[in-house]
């Protein structure tokens, strides 16, 4: 029987109960036995003040501070709810607060352990400056390279997390208030006791409470954002409904909290909310316009893949221009506000080659010449369809054009895989890297299980109806625009601008007035489109908005991983449907909010039934093998030993041993690649000496061997020895080496380490 006694007080120990057992089918690495656990958490009060000043330098009425006070108050607690069930999952599927030190670590797989590993590196450091220096001299990661891991791997996150660890420690230190409680654990089964940490004083706790808070906010943005945009409390309880009815399409924060995404998505809510008020509002102001910087630069730092998403957003907002609901001067600001982000971005990344290089930085500047250029489309092209395909091409060919061109001048290939990706999306092309990512299920085309899924919590459904009432008020606008010849009404100057000025409010809807279609406000000296009257301008379409929905729709079915921007998105478009501007038709206030508690309540059929699944997870982390692994590298082998090895396995390998390794989870550099296709070399059909020569040319002492990399295959043609035979197809139809080597290794290398899973094999030093 698992028992736990306590090591260190410092607080009053609560009553210690058995945990159910009661567990789904557990991922590997986790036992149905559980330790038993405690609970208790206190938090400290705010006592607000100086609201009556507050209201009456931002002018509000006594009423409206009451609606933004209670608008806030449902974001606080729906994101207080978001931060314990993100925390309770984690909890149940771990145990993660009853894990040594060791088994914390371990449980951050992949790049998660690569991440944390520099985490760790600066609060043990004998001072944080210190620390920040040896990541960016890191000289374990890529050896014998000397790189900037800052640079490489988007690390302000542990940067930032690290200095308030220290900052933390240090002040809670000074006053001699205890952090963290440790006991002993007695795992049973014949294995040795270890001890156990918990409290904010404890790194790895103090992550992840960090990242789960960070996302409890980011639902509180959910909320205000949902309100926002419906113009209704209620449309932001759909929203935070719809995504807690969906949490398991929506996030993977609570499994994986190291991950970039984990880090950047929140600023992205906050970015998306800030730009939808910029939308709305005829004349931003320069605050405005810094914070939606701000929130762009803290969604770029943390993540290298932001700008793709990025990308999908500028070309939103540039379909948007194009057909006339968003004007060339605020296009060109939210262009600049990105440019200067990016400008940066760079700096701050220390001149990461891959932002210059992107299809994000290119498009920002072509989509900034053609508006410049717009005077003269409108005098070589008609009005109407010609002149957006025009457009349209221009913003491609030249956004292509320029990309290659940068990369060519800059030298960078790192994001040479992303074109590979692309490519074999559409063709039956296929090489090494490509198949690396292919044959991962999150990298693979969506699966057909997940539009069900969401067609059972009536999200698509609603998604649906809601794009086709923006679609076909748009059809019918630009059909009576093109059945007009985009002529001009006749009318004058200052009519259009009254008219503009009416509308430009509401800068994200479709401006049906005589605001129109291609530009022709201002682009036909300053002359209305022929179209209604700007009094007839109540029906308004979300047209950013679904040109946002419909590009995180093709991106989340070419790569099922980036369905977590889709779903959140869906959540947010579902609000709509408490907008009077789209869902006046039904009636008046009490027959739409009948209609959205009935929606809610089906809703709540299976989205109880999927929050019940995930509540149902209950598991422990344990992976005696590879703790064996590590045990035995610390024990046995010198600091400066060499590793290479799968790209998981060697995460771990440094994140808890500290020992120099050649190759990583990080596939983003190009040189990196090459390193990790020459380890991979063992799990071909090529010769051992030809492995060995490789391995040696990279300066590996050990060579960590896993027979389940030799013979796993999640689809036909994805195992290890099959993708090596798109690379090297003279050996096809050979025995792998991997399984000679598991066989008998003593031709080629020495075995010092094995057990039922990793096997060590010593690498012969060049005698030359």
């Amino acid at each position: 029987m698992v028992a736990k006694s306590r090591k260190q007080t410092g607080k009053s120990p609560t009553t210690q109960t058995d945990r159910d057992k009661n567990q789904l089918v557990s991922p590997p690495g986790k036992s149905n036995a559980r330790r038993p656990g405690r609970e208790g958490k206190a938090f400290p009060g705010f006592h607000p003040n100086g609201l009556a000043g507050i209201r009456h330098k931002l002018g509000l009425t006594p009423s409206a501070v009451v609606k933004h006070g209670l608008t806030l108050l449902l974001a606080a607690l729906t994101g207080y709810l978001h931060w314990l069930h993100l925390s309770q999952l984690f909890e149940n599927d771990r145990h993660f607060s009853h894990l040594s030190n060791l088994e914390k670590e371990m449980a951050f797989r992949t790049e998660m352990g690569l991440y944390y590993s520099y985490y760790k590196t600066i609060i043990e450091a004998p001072s944080f400056l210190d620390g920040v220096h040896l990541v960016m001299n890191d000289r374990l990661t890529e050896y014998p390279l000397v790189i900037n891991t800052l640079k490489r791997f988007n690390l302000y996150p542990e940067v930032v997390l690290a200095s308030w660890y220290r900052i933390y420690t240090g002040v809670m230190g000074y006053f001699g208030i205890p952090t963290k409680m440790c006991w002993s654990i007695n795992r049973g089964d014949g294995l040795t006791p270890v001890d156990s940490c918990e409290g904010m004083g404890d790194p790895a706790y103090f992550y992840v409470t960090c990242v789960f808070m960070l996302n409890g906010v980011m639902m509180s943005l959910f909320f205000i954002y949902g309100s926002y945009l419906s113009g209704s409390r209620l449309g932001g309880v759909v929203t935070t409904m719809c995504f807690f009815f969906n949490h398991g399409e929506s996030t993977r924060v609570m499994w994986t909290p190291p991950l970039r995404e984990s880090f950047a998505y929140p600023f992205l809510v906050l970015q998306m909310l800030l730009l939808t008020y910029i939308l709305r509002t005829q004349n931003p102001s320069k605050t405005t316009m810094v914070a939606l910087g701000v929130s762009n630069l803290c969604f770029m730092l943390p993540w290298q893949f932001a700008q793709f998403v990025l990308l999908t957003q500028v070309a939103s907002l540039f379909a948007s221009y194009i057909l006339g609901y968003l004007s060339p001067t605020k296009m060109q600001s939210i262009l600049v506000t990105h440019m200067i982000t990016l400008a940066v971005c760079f700096i701050l990344m220390f001149g990461n080659s891959m932002l210059l290089t992107s299809f994000y930085a290119s498009s920002l500047i072509s989509i900034w010449a053609i508006i410049a250029m717009r005077d003269h489309f409108a005098q070589v092209f008609k009005a109407g369809i010609i002149i957006w395909v025009m457009q349209g091409l221009a913003w491609v060919g030249s956004t292509v054009l320029l990309k290659f061109m940068l990369s060519t001048i800059l030298g960078a290939s790192d994001d040479a895989h992303i074109s590979g990706l692309i490519k074999s999306k559409f063709t039956s092309y296929r090489d090494f890297h490509t198949l690396m990512y292919t044959c991962a299920a999150e990298f693979d085309f969506m699966e057909l299980e997940t539009p069900l899924r969401y067609l059972k919590t009536l999200l698509l459904p609603i998604n649906l109806l809601v794009v086709v009432l923006v679609a076909g008020r748009t059809f019918q606008d630009l059909g009576r625009f093109l059945r007009g010849g985009g002529k001009a009404s006749g009318k004058s100057d200052e009519v259009v601008v009254a008219a503009g000025s009416e509308v430009a409010a509401k800068g994200e809807f479709i401006q049906t007035g005589h605001v129109g279609f291609s530009n022709c406000f201002y682009l036909q000296k300053n002359v209305c489109c022929q179209s209604k009257e700007i009094n007839d301008c109540k029906e308004v379409k979300l047209v950013y908005h679904s040109l946002q929905l419909v590009a995180f729709a093709l991106l989340a079915v070419l790569i099922m991983r980036l369905k977590l921007f889709l779903t959140p998105h869906m959540c947010i478009m579902a609000s709509l449907i408490c907008s009077k501007q789209v869902f006046g038709w039904i009636g008046e206030k009490c027959k739409n909010q009948i209609v959205v508690f009935a929606v809610m309540a089906v809703m709540a059929v299976q989205g109880l039934a999927n929050l019940q699944a995930q509540w149902a997870i209950i598991g422990e982390f344990s992976n005696l093998p590879q703790e064996e692994l590590l045990d035995w590298i610390q024990d046995n082998t010198g600091p400066d030993s060499v590793f290479a090895g799968a790209m998981p396995t060697m995460a771990s390998v440094k994140l808890s041993t500290g020992r120099p390794i050649v190759n990583h989870p990080h596939y983003e550099d190009a040189g990196l690649r090459e390193r990790t296709k020459l380890v991979y070399s063992m799990y071909s059909r090529m010769s051992g000496e030809t492995v060995k020569r490789n391995l040696m040319k990279l300066g590996v002492d050990f060579f960590v061997l896993e027979d389940s990399w030799c013979t796993r295959r999640t689809r036909p043609g994805c195992s290890m020895p099959e993708i090596w035979d798109i690379e090297d197809p003279q050996n096809i139809g050979k025995i792998p080496l991997c399984t000679h080597i598991s066989r008998n290794s003593r031709r080629h290398f020495t075995t010092v380490f094995s057990n039922d899973i990793y096997k060590v094999l010593e690498v012969p030093k060049d005698q030359r």
